[in-house]
């Protein structure tokens, strides 16, 4: 089995615990207005790609991994969960840590089978939650989060361990009331490891330019650590309001 990836970084370090070797898929249904990969949407292009090479790769290096492992993020990977899941297969077999960073946007009941086989052979899921609010995640992404959701309970139903990820955007993603019920929705779940409180960025930009594409976000402001703090206390706020009833 082949999959189109569009690169790789031999030493992640933001992406999972410890040092990590880090797979960035291609192809992606979400059109995020602070997307910074936008080079990574269009799918069966890339870098055509086995299973058994990425692994190769991994084991060249197998010596700076000792505390990290194999991180699969895209663009959206499982829009190939059938390559994903064989790389993490055979990745478990060589005794790696596998991490998934997904929207989980992909997932529903009519595929929940291949969940259920790609989760066998993963130890932990970074989950990207753009928005609580189903209309505004919709007028951010081009689609509503239900799905996401529905991922976020199949993971805890399985009690596999989650990272949480929420980019915060002045005057998009930074309402204290939608932060608290992000907080209040994800607290519920006892696999909840981590909350990653990422400030927005404008990094990205200079893709968009080179691909001819117009920035959505034209003008929007990087945010700063302290209002990322912020948004992030709100988040816990939320978190503990459940945890504490």
């Amino acid at each position: 089995m082949t999959g189109y990836i569009h690169s790789t970084e031999s030493f992640g370090t933001v992406d999972g615990p410890g040092i990590r070797f880090v797979i960035f898929m291609q192809g992606c249904p979400m059109r995020c207005l602070y997307c910074h990969n936008p080079d990574t949407w269009e799918t069966g292009i890339g870098n055509k790609i086995t299973a058994d090479e990425l692994i190769s790769q991994f084991l060249k290096n197998k010596s700076f991994y000792t505390s990290g492992g194999i991180t699969v993020t895209g663009g959206e990977p499982l829009l190939q969960i059938d390559f994903v899941t064989e790389l993490f297969r055979k990745a478990k077999e060589e005794n790696i840590h596998t991490c998934l960073d997904t929207s989980g946007i992909t997932f529903n009941e009519n595929n929940i089978e291949k969940f259920t086989l790609l989760i066998k052979y993963t130890d932990l899921v970074m989950l990207d939650i753009k928005h609580i609010d189903s209309d505004k995640h919709k007028e951010i992404t081009g689609h509503g989060n239900e799905n996401i959701l529905a991922f976020a309970q199949f993971l805890g139903k399985h009690n596999i361990p989650v990272w949480i990820r929420h980019i915060v955007v002045e005057g998009i993603t930074d309402s204290r009331d939608d932060l608290i019920r992000l907080g209040e929705y994800i607290g519920k779940f006892s696999n909840l490891k981590a909350l990653d409180v990422l400030p927005y960025h404008t990094m990205g930009v200079h893709k968009y330019k080179e691909l001819g594409i117009k920035y959505p976000l034209e003008g929007v402001p990087a945010l700063s650590k302290e209002a990322a703090a912020k948004a992030k206390s709100f988040i816990l706020e939320g978190i503990k309001k459940v945890r504490n009833n």
